[in-house]
């Protein structure tokens, strides 16, 4: 009985090492095929670049500020004598001319001061001549010794203070005169008239702004530059200015709040006595031609002036830059086709191009769309990043809405 049960557990051990012989053998076997199926499977295809080649040819650099247009001539409207206003006669924000009546002030009170002072002066003059007519008839009754001399003196004594009061009077009556029509208030400039401060019925007097009239053709826009590149340019301004002409032959573009390019060109036409100690800079004024009045005061825009050119420059589209934390990369395509890393350095901004200071060669290409396919095939075979990632190129086209 006992070496029947040995048997079986004999039986047993050797039934369950058979079948994790054939348990092994199968795993075995399916790992293996699973190795063969993954070797067999197709690597990933190179991914599709579009690449421009490196461009070399002389450049223009221009210089961007920030600028705020205003009149060269903002004149505050404000009467010189008091009354009530009875009329505006221009419409807010319009556009007006020199000479064009503004407002009207209530002339009567300063009409009855003309009308007295007229009076004033018919006094004086009845004054003067009864003065004369005794200094006439005097005259020669002194030379007979039929009168005093004194009242002879006397006589012409009041003919000529008669001549002063008269005068005076005179004067007094000029002033009414001025008054009475200053009760009309007109523009001094060509420009635009912008929203009454004053309502009619208001008391107005030479402490009441009424209005402000700005002139507008020709709009000057300051702006300001750093002192470095001012110094560049002092010696131009130096023969400008010792010649007695502000304006300069340096012509400046004007790009408005949205962007869109102001048809007309300006000309730097004012430089400021100092730098500001505050910032370093020094302030420029641009004058731009506006007869439609399309700029107006107080807006804000930026001038681009040409600085300097870039002689035999190298130019790569701006999408081809990679940077990161201040460090400039592009991805350039060897003749083979394959892709690599190349740090650069970078100069001024053209366009929509990029001028490389140091780290690529004319004609060249780099990887101007697809480089995030690009960064996600080496992220995948970091193998490859060192000899080059395989690559399919196109050319690059530059979106029609996009110039140089």
């Amino acid at each position: 009985m006992r070496n029947s049960s040995k048997l079986q557990s004999f039986f047993l051990i050797h039934s369950v090492a058979n079948f994790l012989k054939v348990s092994l053998i199968g795993l075995v076997g399916l790992l293996l095929v699973a190795c063969a199926e993954k070797e067999a499977a197709a690597p990933p295809p190179p991914p599709d670049v579009e690449v421009a080649e490196v461009e070399q040819r002389d450049v223009p650099v221009y210089g961007e500020w920030v600028a705020q247009l205003n009149g060269p001539v903002n004149s505050d409207i404000t009467p010189k004598v008091q009354g009530y206003l009875l009329s505006q006669d221009y419409v807010n924000g319009s556009l007006v001319k020199k000479g064009q009546l503004l407002f009207q002030i209530d002339p009567r009170p300063l009409q009855a001061a003309l009308d007295q002072a007229k009076a004033e002066v018919g006094r004086a003059e009845s004054t003067l001549t009864r003065a004369t007519n005794d200094v006439t008839r005097d005259t020669p009754l002194a030379a007979q010794s039929a009168i005093p001399q004194k009242q002879l003196d006397d006589d012409m004594a009041n003919v000529n203070s008669a001549k002063a009061g008269l005068a005076a009077e005179k004067a007094a009556q000029e002033q009414a005169e001025l008054n009475l029509g200053w009760t009309k208030v007109y523009s001094p400039v060509d420009g635009i008239a912008g929203v009454a401060n004053s309502q009619l019925g208001d008391l107005v007097g030479s402490t009441s702004k009424m209005a402000t009239v700005s002139q507008i053709d020709p709009i000057w826009a300051y702006f300001n530059i750093s002192e470095s590149l001012y110094l560049g340019f002092a010696p131009q301004i130096a023969k400008v200015l010792t010649r007695g002409n502000i304006a300069t032959p340096v012509l400046v573009e004007y790009l408005q709040a949205n962007d869109v390019a102001y048809p007309f060109k300006g000309k730097v036409i004012f430089v400021n006595r100092e730098i500001t100690a505050g910032t370093g800079t020094i302030q420029l004024a641009a004058a731009f031609p506006n007869k439609g009045a399309i700029l107006r005061p107080g807006g804000f825009g930026r001038v681009r002036v040409q600085t300097t050119t870039a002689k035999e420059a190298l130019l790569v589209p701006q999408a081809a830059i990679i940077e990161v934390q201040s460090q400039y990369q592009v991805i350039v395509v060897g003749s083979d086709n394959k892709a690599t890393m190349r740090p650069v350095k970078m100069g001024a901004r053209v366009g929509t191009n990029w001028i490389v200071a140091q780290g690529l060669k004319p004609g060249e290409r780099v990887v101007v769309e697809g480089i995030q396919r690009v960064q996600t095939f080496a992220a995948q075979a970091p193998q490859l990043v060192k000899e080059g990632i395989p690559v399919t190129p196109k050319p690059y086209v530059v979106p029609s809405a996009e110039g140089n």
